[in-house]
């Protein structure tokens, strides 16, 4: 890997490989370095550079004008470039344009909803939670972490209950990338061309008779005055389907095992305080490790010029630690102040699923701390990590449990 650090503190030692099985076990030691070390740091081999350090990521989150969205946001050689809103949808645009998409679905997660929505949320929930505990011991991310926002997301798209567990496949198979792969494997792509038919079907289908579904309000919906093609809706849906599956499902397990690992944070955690482990979690290690951006003009950066077009990845993982910021950051602290912390990203791209992903951690964690005891046990060793393109978490992670 020819990868080259540029700030004055130069190390030829340093090697950052996104890709790399050592290092997405833990990529923390790695961003530490980097933060002190390169803050801007050029990888040749992949052509990126990386921001590690609060400031930078921040500011250029917030830059949609210097800093574009309009090749995407994954490094992926077939995500990346100019049609990259044909997969990634309103995540590969900039305003004005993002901001119409994005305004065309935004009521779907607004405050109202997400409380309308929580008796099916708590019902579903209920659904895997139940077999779960009478089992006493299974998959937390099989069983339970990635059926929950699957079947949620899928009430809000009006995707048929028999047909949510073919589409999660789908999508899993189509986001994993085993580890040294760079871009999506055959079998991935296969998936991929599936979903995508089932989803043109199910466009379709809400242009002939709509429902009260987010599927149907692309499909009927307009932006600029025209309506959305095929092509825009599908697009859409994929990007909900796999946002909103799989980061929850990464929140929901990083939060169980590291509270798992912290003894005198799980006591907090089951003594009520919920929505910090929820925080704490998102901070310490997120499911989202970074966002890819465009350089639209030369940018100075903690003394580094990045060149006009260069690709830019933001490691949100990284600035989470910045203890520039958040002291002693490698410690997980159920009573830290995270409100500056970044998950979601921010400014135009906030993730509009932040609430949506919020409920459902919030109602699941609630329900295991109302209804299990806090000497549940992971068999870490059995634990399998998820080999995905910019997110970090679990595939597997056995649990025991015994009910209140």
């Amino acid at each position: 890997m020819d990868a080259v650090p540029t700030s004055p503190a130069d190390d030829s030692a340093l090697r950052f490989d996104p890709y790399g099985q050592q290092f997405r076990l833990d990529p923390y030691p790695t961003y530490a370095r980097m933060r002190e070390q390169a803050p801007v740091y050029r990888n040749q081999e992949l052509d990126f550079w990386a921001l590690t350090r609060y400031d930078d990521v921040d500011l250029a989150l917030r830059d949609h004008r210097r800093f574009s969205s309009v090749n995407g946001a994954l490094l992926d050689p077939s995500l990346w470039g100019p049609n990259a809103d044909k997969t990634l949808s309103f995540t590969a645009m900039d305003p004005p344009r993002h901001t119409a998409m994005r305004r065309l679905v935004a009521a779907a997660f607004s405050p109202s909803q997400m409380a309308a929505l929580e008796p099916e949320v708590r019902r579903i929930v209920g659904s895997y939670l139940d077999p779960a505990i009478e089992a006493g011991t299974f998959d937390f991310i099989a069983e339970l972490a990635a059926n929950v926002p699957m079947d949620v997301i899928s009430e809000l798209l009006g995707i048929p209950r028999g047909e949510r567990e073919e589409a999660r496949r789908l999508m899993d198979q189509a986001t994993e990338r085993p580890p040294g792969s760079t871009d999506v494997p055959e079998q991935g792509a296969a998936s991929l061309l599936k979903l995508i038919a089932y989803l043109r079907d199910l466009t379709i289908q809400r242009r002939r008779q709509p429902r009260d579904d987010l599927t149907s309000t692309l499909a009927q919906g307009r932006v600029d005055g025209r309506p959305l093609s095929d092509e825009e809706v599908i697009a859409a849906l994929i990007l909900f389907i796999a946002a909103g599956n799989e980061t929850t499902a990464r929140l929901l397990g990083t939060a169980w095992y590291w509270v798992w690992r912290h003894p005198q944070q799980r006591a907090r955690a089951f003594g009520g305080r919920v929505v910090e482990w929820i925080e704490e979690t998102l901070r310490f290690d997120p499911p989202v490790q970074y966002i890819l951006r465009t350089a639209t003009e030369d940018v100075e950066v903690s003394g580094t010029v990045l060149p006009r077009g260069a690709r830019v990845m933001l490691l949100i993982a990284a600035a989470n630690r910045d203890p520039r910021v958040f002291p002693d950051p490698d410690h997980y602290d159920l009573l830290r102040d995270t409100r500056r912390a970044i998950a979601f990203g921010v400014g135009p791209h906030f993730c509009l699923g932040a609430p949506l992903a919020r409920l459902e951690a919030r109602i699941v964690l609630g329900e295991l701390v109302n209804r299990v005891n806090d000497d549940y046990d992971i068999d870490a060793g059995s634990a399998e990590p998820a080999w995905t393109t910019n997110t970090r978490g679990f595939a597997h992670l056995p649990t025991t449990v015994t009910p209140r």
